[in-house]
Order: C-alpha cells, then sequence, then structure tokens
C-alpha cells in the first residue's frame, strides 16, 4: 500500500524526523490560503500522486509571488502528470502540497528496504540526491553506501555515524543525521513499511538536516496492525479493478497484454504469464485466486478480467491441490454462463478430482478448449488470439 508525501511527512514528524512546514491541499483557493499561511516569499507547489518522477514531469513547481503560486496551483491541480512510474497514461492529480521554501546546500539519498537475501532491513544513503536512484547505480554504484541492520540491536550510532560520513555530511551535521538514520528506521520498523526513501535528504544553510521529500510503501500483509495507516489509502490513485478484486479476496494487477489469466497460487501465475510470454503472447492480468477460490470468487474474477476491453481470450490454469479441480472447474462454467463470455476459453486443470472437473467441463456444452499441460494451454490461447485478430 502506498501514501502520499504530505501522509509519509506526518508520520516521519511523530518519530522525530525534520521537514519542512506545509499545507496539503484540495482546491487553488485552499492552496493560496496556504501560502499566506505559511508566509515568507518562495513557496513550492507539489503534486501529490503515488508516482516518482513528480518534477521531472513538471509537477513540482517553485512559485515565488502570491499570484504565481495561484497560477502554478491551477495549472497542477487537475492536470494528467506523466512520469516514468505512471505510464503514458498519466495520473489525475487531484492533491497538492504548498510547502515552504527551503535554503539547500547539499542534497543527499537515503532509503531503507528490506533485503531478501539477508531478510533483513538496509539503510542505504548516497551523495547524489535528488537524482534517480536507479541512474545513480549504473552510473555510479560506488557512490551508494549500504548498511545491514540488525533487527535486535536496531540501527546503531556507530553504523549511523559511518554512514553519514561516507556520504559526506559535514562533521558539524553528523549527530543530527545519526539521529534521522534512527528515526527513519524506527519510524521503518514500527510502522511494517516495505520501503521508506527520502529523496531529498538536504542540509541548509544553517545546518539542518531536513527530509524535502519522503515515500513511504507499506507491507499489505501487515496493514491489521495499523489501521490508523489503512485510513491513508486513497482509493483514487488506485485501479479500479484491483480495487474491486480486493473486496473479494483476489489478488490482481491489471496488464497491458490480451491474455487474461486466472490461476491459483502466485508462483504458478507468475508461470502461467511467463509460457504466455514464451510463445508469443502478452498476459493482460496477474490474477490468484488462491487456494480456497468458490464459484462467487471464479465468477467475479471472469468480470473484473473482463472489464479490461484488451483482454481477447482466457486462460484458466488451475493446480488442484487444497484447490479441488471440480470444484474450480464447476466455477469457470458458472461464470462463463453469467458473464455471456463471448471471447475463448483455454482450460487447463491438474491434480484433485481432476477427470471430474474435466467432466464437468466437457459436459457443459460450452466452447471450452481444454489443455492437455501449461505449454499446450499457453499456446492454444496465443493461437486463439490471432485467430480473433
Amino acid at each position: 500500500m502506498k501514501i502520499h508525501e504530505y501522509q509519509a511527512k506526518e508520520i516521519l514528524r511523530k518519530y522525530g524526523v525534520r521537514t519542512l512546514r506545509a499545507v496539503p491541499c484540495f482546491s487553488v483557493d485552499e492552496a493560496v490560503k496556504a501560502g499566506k499561511t505559511l508566509g515568507g516569499k518562495v513557496w513550492v507547489v507539489k503534486a501529490q500522486i503515488h508516482a516518482g518522477g513528480r518534477g521531472k514531469g513538471g509537477g513540482v513547481k517553485l512559485a515565488k509571488s502570491p499570484e504565481e503560486l495561484k497560477t502554478l496551483a491551477s495549472s497542477i491541480l487537475g492536470m494528467q502528470l506523466v512520469t516514468h512510474q505512471t505510464g503514458p497514461e498519466g495520473q489525475k492529480v487531484r492533491r497538492l502540497l504548498i510547502e515552504e521554501g527551503a535554503d539547500i546546500k547539499k542534497e543527499y539519498y537515503v532509503a531503507l528496504v528490506v533485503d531478501r537475501v539477508s531478510q533483513r532491513a538496509v539503510l542505504m544513503a548516497s551523495s547524489e540526491g535528488g537524482m534517480d536512484i536507479e541512474e545513480v547505480a549504473e552510473k555510479s554504484p560506488d557512490k551508494i553506501h549500504r548498511v545491514i541492520i540488525d533487527p535486535v540491536a536496531g540501527l546503531t550510532d556507530a553504523q549511523g555515524d559511518d554512514i553519514a560520513r561516507k556520504i559526506g555530511m559535514p562533521e558539524a551535521a553528523i549527530a543530527q543525521a545519526r539521529d534521522t538514520f534512527k528515526a527513519l528506521y524506527k519510524a521503518f520498523d514500527e510502522t511494517d513499511a516495505s520501503l521508506l526513501e527520502i529523496n531529498p535528504l538536504i542540509l541548509t544553510g544553517d545546518g539542518q538536516v531536513i527530509a524535502l521529500d519522503a515515500k513511504m510503501n507499506f507491507d499489505e500483509n501487515a496493514l491489521f496492525r495499523h489501521p490508523e495507516i489503512v485510513a491513508l489509502r486513497d482509493l483514487d490513485e488506485e485501479n479500479a479493478s484491483e480495487i474491486e478484486a480486493s473486496k473479494f479476496g483476489l489478488s490482481y494487477i491489471e496488464l497491458d497484454g490480451n491474455i487474461g489469466c486466472l490461476v491459483n497460487g502466485a508462483g504458478l501465475a507468475m508461470a502461467t504469464m511467463d509460457i504466455c510470454k514464451l510463445y508469443g503472447g502478452s498476459p493482460a492480468n496477474f490474477l490468484d485466486v488462491g487456494g480456497g477460490a468458490s464459484t462467487e470468487k471464479v465468477t467475479e474474477a471472469f468480470k473484473i478480467m473482463l472489464k479490461n476491453p484488451s483482454t481477447k481470450a482466457i486462460l484458466v490454469n488451475i493446480f488442484g491441490g487444497i484447490m479441488k479441480c471440480d470444484v474450480i472447474a464447476q466455477g469457470v462454467v458458472e461464470a462463463a454462463r453469467q458473464v455471456s463470455l463471448k471471447v475463448p476459453l483455454v482450460v487447463r486443470l491438474e491434480g484433485t478430482n481432476v477427470e471430474l472437473g474435466k467432466k464437468i467441463l466437457a459436459e457443459s456444452g460450452l466452447p471450452i478448449l481444454s489443455g492437455n499441460n501449461m505449454a499446450d494451454a499457453a499456446q492454444k490461447a496465443v493461437d486463439a488470439v490471432k485467430k480473433a485478430a
């Protein structure tokens, strides 16, 4: 789950991370009022969307007068902001953050992520703040410094001091940087975050260490522990079909292909998408119905896949363990009838009660193509799309 910059900063302030004064706004009038409330002569108008690269896309602008603040707020609010993370369709800006100006002496990059190899949190930092970290990693990997954090000891003073020095923090700011790193780690750990990124972390002219930006993502499996974070969810920033799928316990992600994939198990779903690509096809979605899908779940899955106009065929790939093949077969038949399925349907079943499942499909009277194995099913789905084109 993702949240907006201003929401992330609200969380971080509770842990002692310094941020600039700022006001979230939902209208141009609120933005103008925010400028007056903050005072000063310079304000930053920031688009609030769940994507990085806002500045390069024109979603972060500097206003040097109240009139310019109003003009920029009017142009950014409601715009379709396109960044390298939104895709070509962009994301509509529905919220702004009006922030006071800062005297920036130096920009740094800081982030916390979970390292799957060590299975621990890792603090990453670089002297190259304000840039895409992927670009830094490619061109100057030696400028990215990492420390693996012991979950019992936490981030130690020595580790904090060391990484601050490695990224070039002046000696007078080392203590502040260390305290900031420790506060960021505490926030990351206690909120069950999967990503915490500050880009940039700045050193001001008067020697203050401040988080100028903030990005936080959270482990959805841990959200039951954090109702206060769930309350920050902005459904306008999420795909409507993915929201609908979550209501039925379906793991669904819309993609840009044309073969709808309905599978049980995340690993099998990934393999199914891979084999579609292998045979020249392209998956329209990732969809994991889980191990206990009911007829209702399967029906809703079909409805959600077919809402995507790009879906030209559906491939059902089920390995029945806990999930019985006859149950999924009945669900497929009921779903196909309820939605008046008009695109080719390929089904591959294997596992518990597979023969009964195949019998149900064969006797349904529906034009269902049977896949003997994954490769056969994928090839039939790809061929069906080509014939329909």
